[in-house]
């Protein structure tokens, strides 16, 4: 079996991605149109852009990994709606592509437990370590492995931005703790406003 990796160049996951390609001498792209039918499997990782169906039918396998306990938490940034939501298990479901957002029949499913104080770096380094580490199963286990469809009640969620990191004054900051874990400190930090001016925090684990 050929593996290769595809993923979004200038994201969050890019370092990880090199990572993982380097280490098990596995091609990585960042363009799907450059990707060759000789591939028997391509993992589509934290990439950015619509594959169509032709793409698909080219490869015997194309493996996605969601962080959700799919048909649940379909959509955009799941981790992080997921901490909003108080949520201290991730599920990351394993599954394989189709032409519709995160709806193929899955293979492995993991759950991983938090313990409620990660901030956001640390918590994209257990997001990529965890699909990083059930790709490596699925490579070890393929011929095994067998598909499950999912089922039950689908949900999405929509994608965030940077107004979604706006805290509320009139709040507390322990109610407000898990919004302070996911945001970005560079790319969209917390922040609010007083009388019309607009102030901006960061946090850091002081430990």
């Amino acid at each position: 079996m050929k593996f290769c990796v595809l993923t979004s160049p200038n994201q969050w996951f890019i370092s990880y991605a090199q990572k993982f390609s380097s280490e098990n001498n596995i091609d990585l792209f960042f363009k799907h149109e450059d990707v060759t039918p000789d591939f028997d499997v391509v993992f589509i990782l934290s990439y950015h852009r619509i594959i169509t169906k032709e793409f698909l039918n080219k490869h015997k396998h194309n493996i996605v990994v969601h962080a959700a306990d799919l048909p649940q938490g379909k959509g955009w940034a799941p981790v992080a709606w997921q901490i909003l939501e108080g949520k201290n298990e991730i599920v990351f479901t394993l599954f394989e592509a189709d032409e519709q957002a995160d709806n193929g029949p899955f293979y492995i499913k993991r759950t991983v437990k938090l313990t409620g104080y990660e901030l956001n770096d640390e918590i994209r380094e257990l997001q990529a370590q965890t699909c990083i580490d059930l790709c490596k199963e699925f490579i070890a286990n393929y011929e095994k492995l067998t598909a499950t469809q999912q089922s039950g009640q689908e949900s999405f969620y929509r994608k965030r931005n940077a107004q979604d990191s706006e805290l509320d004054i009139n709040k507390s900051i322990n109610e407000q703790f898990n919004l302070l874990r996911i945001v970005d400190n560079e790319n969209y930090p917390a922040f609010f406003y007083k009388d019309n001016h607009k102030y901006i925090i960061k946090i850091y684990d002081g430990d």
